[in-house]
Order: structure tokens, then C-alpha cells, then sequence
């Protein structure tokens, strides 16, 4: 996994104490690494002390930036001192990707004229200078921070998250393999308005997956490794031989798709064709490409696939598309979430076993095989989704966690109980705001880093449901 770097700016005034930036150098340097995250900054002789103060010196940074590029994820705007705006307007006024304002604070004992640094101030200068020129940044709490503190440890690591989530959204590429299932309005989508917030939706007939799969062999070596893969990865001592080949057939043509296309996340047909033909329920399938980091939501929910595509990317770790499908007893924050079994190992409790679809094999048995049951894990989450309408991306972000609440044996599929804070009210303003019976779940608590690269950097709406 790439490593996340920032170029690092440094401000400049010059009858402040050119020591102080002297020192910033060093600080920033050593605070970036010990994050685990790398830096490249100007050398300290293209400009005065490598820092930028007049609008000639944030020309030669802009070109520094230029000849660096596709090498930075974003970049750490650091103000030792009161800085110039007009020279940092001019370094990154074009430089399209995520800003962070950071400003040091002063120390008392240290206020005399060698020492003081009054970047507390000088913050508000460069910030109403970049928004006058509609120039996206970031700011984060504290006000002022030192960089070897542990709080600006923590703005950094909630920095290279908005940076993965900007960069990785900006353009991708989505599959969409199969046609919305008739009975599901509800994950219709405008393939133009997401267009126009950079993602490309790639389209592809169900019928096309299902004549790729009867080309492929039991014995050829891809298949044959699909099968080991899957065999691997969860228990499927149940399935029956023929039913095992054939998924990993049909995880094959996946893999096929995603190699030709490019795509960075799908969202499949998951009913009832591949079922009632080929015998299977893709739903392991799903749960291993979202275990390998390819966000891969069911029935055809492509406003699903973008919401978990954006965790996988603040997270760095897998994502679910679940059904907001039972309440748990009488408690009104405690939901049960749950879908057939598509959820990625790494979310849950321990290994699944796949499965004959109940819902399947209930009227045409044998037909079913390929959920992957079993029970999500307990860990602090955030949940999302998104709709498109009147040409607008629309997204809801809010957290809870999974709780350690057991669910019945004969709750088929894979589910975890979710306690979210005044779950009630947030259900009505779902409800209201016409977003589906889908959320999508990600470990950790990402709601702000979602919020900040939605709405500064990538032009989505947000809607507010913690109220």
C-alpha cells in the first residue's frame, strides 16, 4: 500500500526570526515520519531559508510543486511565524490537491521579539486570502499546534485520510455488471451526475458474465486457483463440487472485468439470474473482493459502491453494504445490520461458512450456493450512503459501533447488532430524505474526514442527520 507524502510549505515574513523556520524545517521533517508518512520539501537554498514570502518565491515553489508532481498527496502549509499570504496564494493557488493549515503556537517565556512567533494571527490572514481565491483547504482543531505534539500526530493521520479519500474520488471507475433488478427502485442512480463528480460508471450485461462463464473449464489454472482462493479464505466444506467450480468461475470473469476495465469498485446483479442458471449466489465472491480492497456492493447498488470505496480509502480497511434490517428487542438505539453474506472476513467475529441461500433454496433448492454466514464483529464504525437527484450527489455520514450482542442461531446470513446514538430520529431523516434501505459500514470513526473531502474538496452535498 502506497505511503501516504506530503510536501511540506513553509511561510516567510522578513523582519521575523528566520531561526524559527530553521527550526520548522526540522520539526516538520521529524513529526511526518514518526506518522509513518513521508515529506519532500524545497531546498533550504532555492529561496531564503527555503521558505516563501514574496510572490517571485512562491513562483519558484509553484514550479518546485510542478516538477514534483504525482510525488504528493497534499500539502502541509506550515506557518512558523505571521507568514506573507501573498506568497503562499501564489505557490498554491493551482495546486489541486488537499491543503493543510498549520500554524505553531507561542510559548510563554518566549514572547520577546527573537522568540515570538504570532502565527495564532497570521492563520487568519493566509485563510481569508485562500478562500478570496476559492482555493480548498483544510483546518483542523487546535488552532495552533506544534508539530512534535501528539495532537498534530492526530491531524495527521485525519489529514492522509481526506487526502486518500480526495485523490482516490476525484476519477475512478466503477463496474456495473447486470441491470437493475426490477423489484429494487430504490438503487436507481443518474449515471450523469456522477460523471460529473469524476466517476465513471462502466456498464455491462449480465448476460455477457454469464456466457464468459460457460467458456471457462473446471481445470483451467485460473479457475482451479479461484476455487483454492475461496477454499482458503472461508469454510466451504458444505458446497457441493459442481457448485464450488462454478463460483470460482464466475470470480474469474470478475477478476477479468476488474483487470480490462480498471475498475476500482463494482456493484453486481446478484439475483435471481445467477442463481436460477448457474446455480450459485455471488455472495462470497463480493466478500472477497472486498476483503482484497475492492469495494463490491450487491443489487446493483452503485450509490453503495461509491459510499464504501470512500471508507475503504479513509480507512484503509475493508467495507459492508448492509440492509437497516431488524430492531433488536426494545432497545431504540440498537439495530440489527445485516445482508446475505457479502461481508469481507476482516469484519467479522471469525470465519464464515458458505451456505445454501435460505431465501433460495426455499422454492428451487440447490440453487443458492455461496453465502457466506456468519456474524460481524465488534468494533467502532461509521455508516454512509449517498443518492443522486436534480443532478446533485447527495451523501449522510454518522457512527456507532458493533456491540458484542449475540443474534440468534437462526438469523441466516451475516449480521451484527449496531448501537447508534438516537438512532430513532436519524431513521426519520433517512426516511425523509429519501435514502435507501442500504447503509454502508466502515471501521473506525471517519465521519469528519468523509464531511471535509465531500464538502470541500469534491463538491457533494451533505446532508446532516446527527442533529
Amino acid at each position: 500500500m502506497k505511503k501516504t507524502t506530503f510536501a511540506v510549505y513553509f511561510g516567510n515574513r522578513g523582519f521575523m526570526p528566520e531561526t524559527l523556520i530553521a527550526g520548522a524545517r526540522k520539526d516538520m521533517a521529524e513529526a511526518v515520519k514518526n506518522a509513518g508518512y513521508d515529506s519532500i520539501m524545497m531546498n533550504d537554498t532555492d529561496t531564503r531559508y527555503g521558505a516563501v514570502e514574496t510572490r517571485e518565491e512562491g513562483r519558484i515553489y509553484a514550479q518546485w510543486l510542478k516538477s514534483h508532481q504525482g510525488e504528493y498527496d497534499g500539502i502541509i502549509l506550515c506557518m512558523p511565524i505571521f507568514i506573507d499570504e501573498n506568497g503562499a496564494i501564489a505557490a498554491l493557488e493551482e495546486a489541486g490537491v488537499p491543503i493543510l493549515m498549520q500554524a505553531y503556537p507561542d510559548e510563554i517565556g518566549k514572547m520577546n521579539f527573537k522568540e515570538r512567533r504570532d502565527a495564532f494571527c497570521g492563520k487568519f490572514s493566509v485563510t481569508d486570502v485562500f478562500s478570496q481565491y476559492e482555493v480548498p483547504y483544510t483546518v483542523l482543531t487546535p488552532h495552533v499546534v506544534h508539530p512534535l505534539s501528539d495532537q498534530f500526530a492526530e491531524n495527521l493521520e485525519e489529514f492522509a485520510a481526506i487526502c486518500r479519500v480526495v485523490n482516490g474520488m476525484k476519477k475512478f471507475t466503477v463496474g456495473c455488471i447486470g441491470a437493475r433488478t426490477t423489484a429494487f427502485k430504490t438503487v436507481r442512480f443518474d449515471e450523469i451526475t456522477l460523471q460529473r463528480h469524476g466517476i465513471n460508471v462502466e456498464s455491462f450485461d449480465l448476460s455477457e458474465l454469464i456466457y464468459k462463464v460457460g467458456k471457462k473449464s473446471d481445470q483451467e489454472e485460473a479457475v482451479a486457483a479461484k476455487v483454492e482462493r475461496l477454499r482458503t479464505y472461508t469454510d466451504c466444506t458444505l458446497v457441493p463440487e459442481k457448485n464450488m467450480n462454478m463460483l470460482g468461475k464466475v470470480g474469474v470473469v470478475l477478476d477479468e472485468y476488474i483487470a480490462e476495465y480498471q475498475l476500482d469498485a463494482l456493484t453486481l446483479r446478484c439475483w435471481n439470474e445467477l442463481e436460477t442458471i448457474l446455480r450459485i449466489c455471488p455472495c462470497v465472491l463480493l466478500s472477497e473482493l472486498n476483503d482484497r480492497g475492492i469495494a463490491a456492493s450487491c443489487e446493483i447498488d452503485m450509490c453503495s459502491a461509491i459510499t464504501m470505496h470512500a471508507m475503504k480509502l479513509a480507512s484503509q480497511k475493508p467495507t459492508a453494504c448492509l440492509d437497516w434490517n431488524n430492531n433488536y428487542g426494545e432497545d431504540e438505539n440498537k439495530v440489527i445490520l445485516f445482508h446475505c453474506g457479502p461481508v469481507a472476513q476482516t469484519l467479522m467475529k471469525e470465519k464464515g461458512t458458505v451456505t445454501e441461500h435460505k431465501m433460495f433454496a426455499k422454492g428451487d433448492p440447490g440453487s443458492g450456493w455461496g453465502s457466506n454466514e456468519g456474524r460481524i464483529g465488534s468494533f467502532p464504525m461509521t455508516m454512509s450512503n449517498c443518492k443522486t437527484e436534480n443532478g446533485k450527489l447527495t451523501i449522510y455520514a454518522s457512527e456507532g459501533y458493533f456491540t458484542e450482542d449475540e443474534i440468534e442461531d437462526g438469523f441466516f446470513g451475516c449480521g451484527g447488532v449496531a448501537q447508534i446514538p438516537d438512532l430513532q430520529n436519524k431513521l426519520i431523516r433517512l426516511a425523509r430524505g429519501g435514502f435507501k434501505h442500504h447503509t454502508t459500514v466502515g471501521m473506525g470513526r471517519m465521519k469528519k474526514v468523509l464531511e471535509e473531502a465531500f464538502t470541500v474538496y469534491l463538491g457533494y452535498d451533505v446532508v446532516e442527520i446527527d442533529q
